[in-house]
């Protein structure tokens, strides 16, 4: 589905409103594609109040909603995920959105819902592509 940043922040902010504790999100995207912007929108669906920024040289930003939201950018840890306790996030009780995760292959859960940020000439093209039967409900 092709939308631009307001769209694709109130799209976000409705999947948020639905996710659920233990959820994984892995955003898939160029640099600039709109994955915090995305990530804004989930925390809004959240409550949220916090503002929410890029973890790009904190790894982790942790914000306290509905549910927790584990926000992390793992484009720096590179071939090293046991860098982190990616289990302290990706096994708890609130939300962990992961940029940059489809780097993580192997480490990631084998549940999970990925979503693939593309530009287009008319904004960002985002295919949700659902890996686990739990993940076929936010489509």
């Amino acid at each position: 589905m092709i939308m631009n940043e307001i769209d694709m922040k109130k799209f976000a902010q409705k999947l948020g409103e639905q996710l659920q504790a233990g959820d994984v999100i892995v955003l898939t995207g160029e640099l600039g594609s709109g994955k915090t912007t995305f990530t804004k929108g989930i925390g809004l669906g959240l409550g949220i109040k916090q503002m929410i920024k890029s973890p790009t040289y904190t790894i982790v930003r942790e914000y306290e909603g509905r549910l927790p939201l584990y926000h992390m950018d793992v484009y720096r840890i590179g071939d090293d995920p046991d860098s982190i306790d990616l289990d302290e996030y990706l096994f708890n009780t609130g939300v962990t959105v992961i940029e940059w995760g489809n780097l993580l292959a192997q480490d990631l859960p084998d549940n999970y819902l990925e979503i693939i940020f593309d530009y287009t000439a008319d904004g960002r093209n985002l295919t949700l592509k659902p890996h686990g039967e739990h993940y076929h409900q936010y489509l």
